[in-house]
């Protein structure tokens, strides 16, 4: 019988994962299904740029994984059960279905977090998915010459998109509200550039602005000051998808499912997670960040100790380090911080028109390589039959 693996989630890890698992098992061993519920890639690390008007390269999942033996499901997933090895589904009729697996990995990401914070659901837009981004593209259309946007946090989705959008619309007034000082988890020389950048775009940026409620014509700040936004556009940080909340996997207090070095579940053997659902440790024993230059590396990782422990491999002790933070500017500058193992801003760093270059080659490159499985050569390896290992519960 084909061992069943089945991948919740097809964003950088989860489709990255797939395409690997493919490449590296024998179609007559295995059936590979990848469960999500758009039929097309989406470039999270684009949708800054799809806000503000630019059309993204489609990139069809019937297309990318064409003769790869992985199988495309449509579909919502609405509950795991990993204790039986299942997963509930929707598809886009609303028919309910159930997959059986034998190995599981979940990848189904991560959304906006509104903190909490009164009126930012009902009043913010966000730009953590297409839909998002779609709403967003749409308001920003809609908005007349000098009309206030607000872009709340000042990490790294909040820079690309305050930057992005005071370039593409000059005509508008464009502020970023960010809690600490801007850029301050940068170099000195990187901290200097994105001011500089800023300023050159027009950018107000309001430091040390907890925002603690949003309307729908402005925002308020800790300190009392009220700041109108025709539009605020809030990137506080990501919260991962409830599911994994609801099953006897063990995540962490905000929902992340805990995993070994492998990405295997410290529960449940027969799951793996990656990207942004899982509490990964990197170098210097810290988390792993939200992001797709964790994400990639996560399912690389992953996909390989599947391997070894199906065909009776040797297990991969690939250490997941950091080397830079890339970082689009508007499309005409970026910005590249060199940064330790463990994701410490150093000195160096690439400012100017290279550094938007190289952004974009990081983009294209990360896209090509999800969307270009077959063209990765490997050996694909026989599976050892030997019985299952038993349920976590059951230990």
């Amino acid at each position: 019988m084909q061992h069943r693996i089945v991948v919740l989630g097809a964003g950088y890890a989860g489709a990255s994962a797939a395409g690997r698992l493919a490449r590296r098992l024998r179609r007559d061993d295995v059936a590979i299904t990848l469960v999500n519920a758009e039929p097309d890639f989406v470039e999270r690390v684009r949708l800054h740029q799809l806000a503000v008007g630019q059309d993204l390269r489609p990139r069809p999942f019937g297309e990318m994984f064409a003769g790869t033996g992985v199988e495309l499901k449509l579909a919502k997933v609405t509950a795991v059960d990993a204790d039986r090895r299942t997963v509930t589904v929707l598809d886009a009729h609303g028919a309910e279905d159930v997959v059986e697996y034998d190995t599981l990995v979940y990848a189904l990401g991560s959304g906006r977090h509104d903190q909490g914070v009164p009126g930012a659901a009902e009043h913010a837009h966000d730009i953590a998915g297409r839909p998002g981004a779609l709403r967003l593209r749409e308001r920003l259309a809609g908005l007349d010459a000098g009309q206030p946007v607000v872009v709340v946090g000042g990490g790294l989705t909040g820079v690309e998109a305050a930057t992005e959008i005071a370039e593409a619309r000059p005509d508008l007034d464009v502020a970023l509200a960010a809690r600490g000082e801007l850029g301050d988890w940068l170099s000195p020389k990187g901290r200097g550039h994105l001011r500089k950048v800023c300023d050159k775009l027009g950018v107000t940026v309001h430091e040390h602005a907890t925002v603690t409620a949003v309307a729908a014509d402005h925002i308020t700040t800790a300190d009392g000051a009220c700041l109108p936004a025709a539009v605020t556009v809030w990137t506080t940080g990501f919260a991962v998808h409830p599911i994994a909340t609801a099953t006897t996997l063990e995540v962490t207090d905000t929902g992340r499912i805990v995993v070994d070095g492998t990405m295997r579940s410290v529960s449940h053997p027969d799951v793996y997670a990656i990207g942004d659902a899982a509490l990964a440790m990197g170098a210097g024993d810290k988390p792993l960040r939200m992001s797709c230059a964790s994400g990639a590396p996560m399912a690389w990782q992953a996909a390989d100790a599947i391997v070894a422990r199906l065909t009776g491999g040797k297990l991969p002790k690939v250490p997941l380090r950091y080397v830079n933070q890339c970082v689009s500017l508007g499309r005409r500058e970026g910005l590249i911080q060199y940064v330790t193992a463990d994701d410490r801003a150093v000195s160096a760093a690439l400012t100017g028109r290279f550094a938007a270059v190289y952004k974009e080659l990081v983009c294209k490159g990360a896209a090509w390589a999800v969307a270009n499985p077959q063209f990765t050569p490997a050996r694909r390896r026989r599976v050892v039959q030997r019985p299952a290992e038993p349920a976590a519960h059951l230990r």
